[in-house]
C-alpha cells in the first residue's frame, strides 16, 4: 500500500525533511530513484533532453561502482546528483551504525550533499547521524509518487496518477530500475508531453 499523493500531515510530522518545493514556480522537479543502470537511465536521459529538462538521480553507490559511464553521463548533461545508500538499505530494518556507513560508502563516490531515504523509510536517529556526518545535507522526499515501481499497476494508471496530482513545485518521485522500466517507458514521455504543454519548466534539486 502506498499513497500517490503525500498527506499534508506527513509532511508536518517531518518538516526536516523536503516533500517539495515553492508553490509559486511554475515547475516540476522530477526525481529518479535506484540506477544509474544500462537500457533506462539512457532512456531517461535521452527523454529529458528532448525538453530540455533537469533532473535529479537518486544513485546507487554500488550501481555507480559497476556503472561509471552512465553515471559520468548524468553529470555530464546537467543533472543533478543526490545518494541513495550504497546498498539500497531500508531505515526501518538497519541498526543506525550501518546506516550511516552504507551512506558514507556512497558519499565517498558521489559527493552529493542531497539524499533520499531508500522506500522513504528512515529512523529520526539516523536523520541525527546523517545530519552530524554532513551537516549541509539535505533529505530530499517527494510529493507526487509514479508508483512506477508497482508491477502490477497498468502504466496508463501510473499516467494519470502524475498528472493529477502534480503541481507547482511538485517533487515526483520515477525509478530508473529495470522493474519501473515498463511503466516508466509509458508514462515519461507522455507526461512530459503534457506538462511542457502546460508551460512548466523542469528543474534539478540544489542544496
Amino acid at each position: 500500500m502506498y499513497l500517490v499523493k503525500t498527506p499534508r500531515l506527513l509532511k508536518i510530522l517531518y518538516p526536516e525533511l523536503i516533500w517539495n518545493k515553492s508553490r509559486d514556480n511554475h515547475c516540476i522537479y522530477l526525481t529518479f530513484d535506484d540506477g544509474p543502470i544500462p537500457i533506462v537511465t539512457p532512456f531517461v536521459l535521452n527523454i529529458l533532453k528532448q525538453y530540455n529538462a533537469r533532473a535529479t538521480f537518486f544513485c546507487i553507490g554500488d550501481n555507480v561502482n559497476k556503472h561509471p559511464d552512465i553515471f559520468e553521463q548524468v553529470k555530464n548533461e546537467g543533472h543533478s546528483i543526490g545518494n541513495h545508500t550504497h546498498n539500497h538499505l531500508k531505515g526501518w530494518k538497519t541498526d543506525d551504525k550501518t546506516y550511516l556507513d552504507n551512506f558514507l560508502k556512497a558519499d565517498d563516490l558521489l559527493h552529493a550533499d542531497l539524499f533520499r531515504p531508500p522506500y522513504g523509510r528512515i529512523k529520526r536517529s539516523q536523520i541525527k547521524l546523517l545530519k552530524q556526518a554532513k551537516p549541509d545535507l539535505e533529505l530530499i522526499m517527494w510529493d507526487v509518487l509514479s508508483g512506477d515501481f508497482d508491477i502490477n499497476l497498468k502504466p496508463e494508471a501510473s499516467l494519470k496518477n502524475v498528472l493529477k496530482h502534480t503541481e507547482n513545485g511538485s517533487i515526483v518521485l520515477f525509478h530508473d530500475s529495470l522493474k519501473a522500466f515498463d511503466r516508466l517507458e509509458y508514462v515519461l514521455p507522455r507526461a512530459m508531453e503534457v506538462w511542457s504543454g502546460m508551460g512548466y519548466s523542469f528543474g534539478p534539486l540544489a542544496p
